[in-house]
């Protein structure tokens, strides 16, 4: 089985995000990138599954510029075979994410497709289940556990009342959530492995993709700093304060 991972280059996890001065975005010179966290757990769950003899091959696929290189470099030191980089600088929405998902799918015979639930930068979690319903494959969003049998993937996801598992006709989508798996440091050897792992280079432009935005940001700010808190000599003090703030 071939398991195709999609990943993404994200500001690092430990960077505080800074707004750009004209409110058109987030400021990204300078700024240390790093693969989605989410994505990373996706990457590993593969992984993990190569090595229990489960997956033949994964591949690890990332959208953007050539600086995306990283991203992949660091989910084959993970273990992943090999990448492909579709170049392209720019934003790019969802929806457009997910149809060049859907041709590399269908032209790498992938029988499942692990991502993260979502990226850490815009938070819009729709490219999986955007994808499955593309590609007409079955889907299981915010998976804490996936088994394979046979042809079917027993996967277990967490929602609002508890958890709930789902078996699922391969090839099927399925989008990690943080209580997955931890993924593992890539040891020194493996990052040296990874610089020779190929990498597969082309175009955006070259699947026919249209890419074009379909929404306009029009202002980006920073949130409103919180108001510092006050201490109270007494729980009446407290009842007192909570009543002239409405809460009572």
């Amino acid at each position: 089985m071939k398991v195709l991972v999609p990943v993404k280059r994200v500001v690092d996890a430990n960077v505080k995000v800074r707004v750009k001065a004209d409110g058109s975005g987030v400021e990204l010179a300078n700024v240390k990138m790093s693969i989605n966290p989410f994505d990373e757990i996706a990457v590993e769950e593969a992984v993990r599954l190569k090595e229990h003899g489960v997956a033949a091959e994964v591949v690890v696929v990332s959208i953007g510029p050539a600086g995306a290189e990283e991203a992949l470099r660091t989910a084959l030191a993970i273990g992943a075979d090999r990448g492909v980089l579709l170049q392209h600088d720019g934003e790019i929405e969802p929806l457009a994410v997910a149809k060049a998902l859907k041709q590399i799918a269908v032209e790498e015979a992938a029988e499942l497709v692990i991502l993260g639930k979502q990226a850490i930068d815009y938070d819009c979690d729709q490219t999986g289940q955007m994808l499955a319903g593309l590609l007409d494959w079955p889907q299981a969003t915010f998976a804490s556990k996936v088994v394979i049998e046979g042809e079917r993937a027993v996967v277990t996801r967490e929602v609002d009342a508890g958890h709930q598992t789902l078996s699922l006709r391969l090839p099927a989508i399925v989008t990690a959530d943080l209580r997955l798996n931890d993924p593992r440091y890539a040891s020194l050897p493996n990052i040296m492995k990874a610089k020779k792992k190929p990498i597969d280079k082309r175009p955006l432009a070259s699947l026919g993709v249209d890419v074009a935005p379909r929404l306009e940001i029009l202002k980006m700010a920073e949130p409103p700093h919180r108001k510092a808190g006050a201490k109270v000599a007494s729980v009446e003090d407290l009842v007192n304060s909570l009543r002239h703030a409405g809460v009572l």
